[in-house]
């Protein structure tokens, strides 16, 4: 009776423990951070988030720099010359030019040119010559030109840069989103750990207990210490993980330019799916598989890439084509009376260049080709990948639901074959190795549980970095 009496208060002992240490977790004072505060702080406050701004910026400075080859323009010439009082030439001229598109380029000039040997050429009446006219190219450069190409790509560019700068935030959103759910896992194995190191302790008290009464051999000793041993190390390198997990979150963590990093007493939370995917901007539809693949952001960068590829190939394929420029001026010594501006007075010139041979415009045009080919087999590779990730990660979404429910099942399992090891260990039917060798199996069920937990937690952010989706937030 006495020694049934002794078995129960060990066993009374080991259910206090288990039920003081639930209460202790709850009543703790540690703050937590939530998944979606956390992904707040990095969509505001992260400096690749605001170097991404940067990426449109320069977008956007690239089309104002093109948009440069279109200002008007003016122009101004004086050179002179005077030697032993004698004034051999002064020239005057200044031009105004407006290039508009299709290689045209209208101009205003007047000269004001005189001198005892100046270039008979360049003689002006006494209040200087006035000119009106246009400039033009009739075969290369007339359908396209530098300018207008440059035009053209800028516009093409600012819509890359702008895929490009979603593709940098959503992949900034994966990576922290990565590290947090990391960070649960480490905090969640180093409770489970913790757990059943307070176990063992226990255990070996009462073992010591049981041995000083003569109930127990001294073995039993050995073998509890071992598992408490092997328990605290378990624990530390848990600990350890978790300190490390608690890093790399903090990596993600900015306030004002300023670094922020997590503390001890700061612990995650478990998020729900749908928090998860409201966080991440991801739509629960996922059927249409073309049209999320049409609306990645590397795809549309691939597009205007491509486009951009084609304004060059248009180029170099007008420079096959010969040089004729073409000028005409009206000419007149009076600005105020624009009925003097007739076909009687003019200046007129006609260039004409063409390269007999156009290896080197031929050299570029095949090149040309060669770099658009290279993009679009990109684009074709990409596509097809993408379509086969979305349905790779769509399968591993769907099993991961039945594993994470068949897990739960078995740890449900393995605790009713620990509470009935302990039943019959207070019965003197069962030993403490039993006990340890069912509760060790337990332990390993509920970290695989935990691994499996985050992985469907880390396989909805992944379903967000795969179909490339993105909320870009502007910083002031």
């Amino acid at each position: 009776m006495r020694r049934i009496i002794k078995q129960v208060s060990v066993f009374i002992l080991f259910a206090f423990f288990k039920t003081g240490f639930a209460q202790n977790i709850e009543n703790t004072t540690n703050k937590t951070l939530s998944f979606e505060e956390y992904l707040g702080y990095v969509k505001q406050h992260h400096p690749i988030i605001k170097q991404a701004g940067l990426i449109l910026s320069t977008g956007e400075a690239n089309l104002l720099k093109a948009r440069g080859g279109f200002d008007p323009k003016v122009e101004v010439d004086y050179n002179r010359k005077k030697f032993k009082k004698t004034e051999y030439f002064d020239e005057f001229n200044t031009r105004f030019k407006i290039p508009v598109w299709y290689g045209i380029e209208f101009k205003a000039n007047f000269e004001d040119n005189a001198g005892e040997f100046l270039n008979p050429n360049l003689n002006t009446p006494t209040n200087g010559l006035y000119s009106a006219g246009v400039s033009l190219s009739l075969a290369q450069g007339f359908l396209i030109n530098e300018r207008m190409a440059s035009i053209k790509k800028a516009r093409f560019f600012i819509k890359q840069t702008k895929a490009d700068r979603d593709l940098m935030v959503n992949n900034i959103l994966f990576d922290a989103s990565m590290a947090y759910f990391d960070w649960i896992e480490t905090t969640n194995e180093l409770r489970i750990y913790n757990t059943y190191l307070d176990n063992a302790s226990i255990r070996l008290k009462a073992i010591e207990r049981s041995v000083n009464l003569g109930e127990k051999a001294k073995i039993d000793i050995t073998e509890a210490r071992i598992t408490l041993q092997s328990r605290q190390l378990s624990f530390e390198k848990a600990k350890l993980k978790k300190r490390k997990a608690e890093l790399v979150v903090s990596n993600y963590l900015w306030f004002n330019n300023i670094p922020m990093e997590i503390e001890d007493n700061i612990l995650p939370i478990v998020p729900e799916f749908s928090s998860i995917q409201s966080s991440l901007i991801i739509n629960n539809s996922i059927d249409n598989i073309s049209d999320l693949v049409n609306t990645h952001p590397k795809l549309i960068s691939l597009d205007a890439k491509i486009d951009r590829l084609t304004i060059d190939k248009r180029l170099k394929k007008n420079k096959l084509l010969p040089k004729i420029d073409l000028q005409y001026n009206f000419l007149s010594p009076e600005i105020d009376q624009i009925n003097t501006f007739n076909t009687s007075n003019y200046k007129t010139s006609l260039n004409f260049s063409f390269p007999l041979f156009l290896r080197k415009e031929r050299g570029d045009l095949k090149l040309a080709e060669l770099k658009l080919q290279e993009v679009n087999y990109e684009r074709l590779s990409f596509t097809l990948y993408i379509k086969n990730k979305i349905s790779d990660v769509n399968s591993e979404m769907e099993s991961l639901t039945v594993q994470n429910n068949l897990m739960r099942s078995i740890v449900s399992d393995y605790q009713t074959l620990v509470k009935a090891e302990e039943r019959k260990f207070f019965l003197g039917e069962s030993s403490l190795f039993l006990i340890n060798s069912r509760e060790q199996k337990l332990i390993d069920a509920q970290l695989k549980e935990n691994k499996l937990l985050i992985k469907q937690l880390s396989i909805t952010a992944k379903l967000y970095n795969v179909l490339g989706v993105t909320e870009f937030i502007n910083i002031n």
